[in-house]
């Protein structure tokens, strides 16, 4: 169980989804009626085998100068960008700030009760529905926490980004909503959540009978999961899923020495790497190729090898010396295009 105002969030989104759920139904039976699918998806099928992930760069520097990475070692809590300063999405976690106000209007409020402290405010992930081996959302980070089953008690769902003011929104036991929405994005794109050629007997099947794990490089299609509480790394965390690029590194040592301190299971992905020459111009905008060379010319640990390591180490340097990036753009921007840069290893890694 979370503080009051974690309760009242969940609380505030359930009422929400209650709401919708009659539509959600109506939605559910015409789509699976026009594919001939005689079974029927519960909440709990779509659950079964699905994780709630947390994706994280482990190398980026907290407001304190501490990695993520070390933060985790020494404290053993997932902590929210309110309290560490350190995102891979909107930097926006301030009083007045984006984050801030669609905090407001998706949780009712209850984030901005008096008395309310930003240790409280809600981690952001997804739902990794269709066991994607880099996690439900990659664009957020190249490592990734896989929780517990039932941590998702503690969580809110909404189906795509919650800066957009999803209208499809959930919670453990009131999920139609989401599933709706994933089944009518099969049922007119033939796609969902990185997954494409999916009709919704597939996805049934699917969901049923889970294929192994690979690579969905899911940047702009997720569920995103917001939990609600603390997450506590020995109680709440199944396994941390590593980028290989990590391996031998201080960061990557830091991440088994945390596995080992909580005794988490230790995954490794099959990760993400590219040369710079194969960094297209058209995709995040055409100082992608630019860039890419510049950071792989200062920052690669392997000559021609654009890797996760390699924009943490750029990262670090803007942090530390953003002179050292003067000629480039300003520290905002530059931040902007190494976090776009990322979005590109994803893509075509």
């Amino acid at each position: 169980m979370g503080s009051p105002a974690q309760v009242a969030a969940v609380a505030c989104v359930r009422r929400r989804a209650e709401g919708a759920l009659p539509a959600a139904r109506g939605v559910l039976a015409a789509i699976f009626a026009r594919a001939g699918e005689a079974r029927r998806v519960s909440p709990e099928l779509l659950l079964d085998g699905a994780r709630v992930t947390l994706s994280f760069h482990p190398d980026r520097l907290r407001r304190d100068g501490v990695s993520v990475a070390e933060g985790l070692v020494r404290e053993g809590r997932y902590k929210s960008q309110f309290e560490t300063g350190v995102t891979n999405g909107s930097p926006t976690a301030f009083a007045g700030g984006d984050r801030d106000r669609w905090e407001r209007t998706l949780f009712g409020g209850a984030y901005h009760a008096g008395g309310v402290g930003v240790s409280e405010r809600p981690k952001y992930g997804a739902l990794n529905v269709m066991g994607h081996a880099d996690g439900g959302s990659p664009r957020f980070g190249s490592c990734f926490l896989e929780l517990r089953r039932e941590i998702a008690s503690r969580c809110t769902f909404t189906w795509g980004d919650s800066h957009e003011g999803p209208a499809h929104v959930g919670t453990i036991d009131v999920l139609e909503p989401v599933v709706a929405a994933l089944f009518e994005a099969v049922d007119a794109k033939r796609e969902a959540l990185g997954v494409t050629n999916l009709d919704v007997p597939a996805l049934v099947a699917r969901l049923a009978n889970p294929p192994a794990p690979t690579v969905g490089r899911a940047l702009d299609a997720y569920i995103e999961a917001q939990v609600h509480s603390d997450v506590d790394l020995a109680r709440d965390v199944e396994a941390i899923v590593v980028d290989p690029s990590f391996t031998g590194t201080e960061i990557g040592d830091a991440l088994e020495a945390l596995a080992s301190r909580h005794r988490i299971s230790l995954r490794r992905h099959p990760g993400f790497a590219l040369s710079p020459a194969e960094v297209p111009d058209d995709f995040r905008g055409p100082r992608m190729a630019p860039l890419a060379r510049r950071i792989e010319a200062a920052f690669a640990s392997v000559p021609g090898r654009l890797d996760a390591a390699a924009l943490g180490r750029a990262a670090a340097s803007l942090h530390r010396d953003p002179s050292a990036w003067s000629d480039w753009a300003t520290p905002e921007e530059t931040w902007q295009h190494i976090k776009q840069l990322w979005h590109v290893l994803v893509r075509f890694g």
